[in-house]
């Protein structure tokens, strides 16, 4: 439940932060109405109403890359050789008595 609640703060956050930067840009084009409710004996009618409409613009992010001069560091690896203990493998079939072995 926190996870669902904190999300949904930082959504609103998101949109407040939109809004007042300029990246979202709403606008109300037409009013809405509520609908007229009328209660007689034979029961509830309701006779239209409208949604308001809105305009939505939005800003636009472009994403790509760029030359730019860093400073990193440098790595340089060597090779050396040394002896290790490997594990040894030998297989002798059924009946030979030999020494044969693999590495």
């Amino acid at each position: 439940m926190r996870a669902v609640l904190l999300i949904l703060v930082i959504i609103v956050v998101a949109i407040i932060a939109a809004l007042a930067t300029g990246f979202i840009n709403i606008n109300q084009i037409r009013g809405g109405t509520a609908p007229q409710v009328a209660a007689t004996q034979n029961g509830v009618t309701a006779k239209g109403g409208r949604a308001p409409s809105f305009e939505v613009e939005t800003g636009s992010v472009k994403v790509g890359t760029g030359d730019a001069n860093v400073t990193v560091p440098k790595v340089t690896l060597g090779k050396e050789n040394k002896t290790v203990q490997v594990p040894k493998i030998e297989v002798r079939p059924a009946g030979d008595q030999g020494n044969k072995s693999a590495h």
